[in-house]
């Protein structure tokens, strides 16, 4: 027989039974993603990210939440959106667009942690210490290659096999320009190629500098890795098909807005490694102790509809050894 102040005992334990198992359950780590630019485009990277997340085990909506940030373009917004995110205590913050929201999201916080993705030296930049051993609390993916700029003038001349003249075009405000200036010097002097440096770094200086380029009469341009230029790139194709020049660029994102060819890093198997590295520290890893990656998968694009527009015809060697031909 119950007495009734056991049964009530009893119902009333019975009752905090849901919210005790509910205070239990570990809660949904949430990871912040702040990025220069706009969702627009960047399908396939989100996905090569959700990947690498899901290979140690964490799906969005699932076990895990991103809190998304777009700049949509506008820099100014950067520091305002990365403190949102500290103020959200994210679990991690991935910062995989420029330098720009990479500086931004290490100077918003020295104790969350922060992956990057960056296309210049994360060393020279002041990101980490080393590679080998970054310090602090950041570490991330360096889609930088010194051979890039000489791959790219090498397979810009087999398209254009009779080019004696490449314009090339760089950013000055770049780490990397003068080191890529003078690697497209050595590249064009090995092959018997002369080379005219142009450099641009704003939007007005862009449309400045193909000005320039098209009034040198080039045989084929080469634009270089850049940040500013990744944002501009439905510009610079443009700018390219109303000079009618053939024009090589550093990433796909080129060639898939209609410019004539990329040989650049993988851009989404870097998201994919990102996102492995931003599982690994929601499992509890440092990321002092993971080293910086860089970037190991490279792929060359060619639009043939661009390339019959220009009236060339892509050889064959460069057919076979495309990763992706746009017809």
């Amino acid at each position: 027989m119950i007495r009734r102040r056991d049964f009530i005992t009893l119902i009333g334990g019975a009752a905090a039974w849901p919210l005790a198992a509910h205070a239990q359950r570990p809660a949904i780590p949430v990871i912040g993603f702040l990025n220069t630019q706009s969702p627009t485009g960047y399908a396939d990277r989100l996905d090569g990210f959700r990947q690498g997340l899901k290979e140690i085990g964490f799906v969005e909506g699932e076990n895990v939440t991103i809190e998304y940030r777009w700049a949509q373009g506008k820099l100014e917004r950067l520091p305002a959106l990365a403190a949102e995110l500290v103020d959200r205590k994210v679990a991690v913050l991935a910062a995989l667009a420029t330098p720009n929201s990479v500086a931004v999201a290490k100077a918003a916080t020295t104790t969350i942690p922060v992956v990057f993705l960056v296309g210049d030296d994360p060393v020279r930049l002041g990101l980490v210490k080393s590679l080998a051993r970054p310090t602090g609390n950041i570490t991330g993916v360096n889609l930088f290659n010194n051979e890039i700029t000489t791959k790219q003038l090498n397979l810009l001349r087999e398209l254009v096999p009779t080019a004696t003249r490449v314009a090339v075009l760089v950013n000055p405000t770049s780490g990397n320009a003068e080191r890529t200036a003078r690697d497209a010097e050595a590249a064009a002097r090995a092959m018997g190629v002369r080379v005219q440096v142009h450099k641009a770094s704003s939007v007005g200086e862009i449309d400045a500098a193909f000005a320039a380029v098209a009034d040198s009469k080039p045989d084929a341009v080469c634009v270089t890795g850049d940040a500013l230029f990744n944002t501009r790139r439905i510009q610079l194709v443009q700018l390219a098909s109303y000079h009618h020049l053939p024009t090589g660029y550093p990433s796909r994102a080129y060639p898939d807005v209609g410019g004539l060819m990329s040989y650049g890093a993988n851009v989404t198997e870097a998201y994919r490694q990102a996102g492995v590295y931003v599982g690994r520290i929601l499992r509890g890893a440092k990321p002092s102790d993971l080293p910086v990656i860089q970037a190991s998968k490279f792929e060359l694009v060619i639009n043939q509809q661009n390339a019959k527009m220009l009236g060339l015809t892509v050889p064959d060697r460069l057919l076979a050894i495309a990763d992706e031909i746009i017809e």
